[in-house]
C-alpha cells in the first residue's frame, strides 16, 4: 500500500522551478518526457484527391447528403460535385436528381448503405467523394442550388 501511495504522490509532482522557468509562456507543459518526444500531428488535411464514384441505384433507405463544392465542366454542360461521405459498401451514392428552370438548377445527392453491407463492419471515416452529372442545357447564368439544404 505504501508503494502505491508513493506512485500516487509522485504523478502528481510538479518540474523542477528552474526547468519550468525556462520554458517560454507558449510552451506546453508536460510532467512527461515521453509526451514531450511526441511529434505534433499535422494540422493540414492530407492532399488526395475526391473518390470519383457513380450512383448504384440499390441503397437501402436514401438520405440527401449535402455537397461542399459544384463546379460547372464540360463548357457548362456539367457540373462536378464533392462531398464528404462514408467508406463503401456502407456508405453508397444511390442516385442524383437534377431539377432545372430558366434561373436554377437544383441538384440532389441520394446516399445509404449498399445491400452488401448487411453482415459488414463499418469504419467511421471521412472519404472525400466527386461525381458528375449532365445537364439538359448549359449552366450559363443559373444558379446551382444544393437540394439537400431545403
Amino acid at each position: 500500500m505504501a508503494g502505491c501511495l508513493l506512485l500516487t504522490a509522485g504523478c502528481g509532482a510538479e518540474r523542477p522551478a528552474e526547468q519550468a522557468a525556462s520554458q517560454g509562456p507558449d510552451t506546453p507543459v508536460s510532467s512527461s518526457p515521453v509526451a514531450d518526444a511526441v511529434t505534433p500531428a499535422p494540422t493540414t488535411a492530407p492532399t488526395t484527391k475526391p473518390k470519383p464514384v457513380k450512383p448504384t441505384g440499390d441503397a437501402v433507405n436514401p438520405r440527401k447528403v449535402r455537397f461542399t463544392k459544384a463546379t460547372p465542366v464540360s463548357k457548362g454542360r456539367q457540373v462536378r460535385l464533392t462531398w464528404w461521405s462514408g467508406v463503401e459498401p456502407c456508405t453508397v451514392l444511390d442516385r442524383v436528381k437534377v431539377k432545372e428552370t430558366r434561373k436554377r438548377v437544383t441538384i440532389t445527392l441520394y446516399e445509404g448503405p449498399s445491400p452488401k453491407a448487411e453482415n459488414v463492419s463499418c469504419i467511421m471515416i471521412a472519404i472525400e467523394k466527386t461525381t458528375t452529372v449532365k445537364l439538359k442545357s448549359p449552366i450559363g447564368k443559373r444558379k446551382i442550388v444544393d437540394g439537400a439544404k431545403s
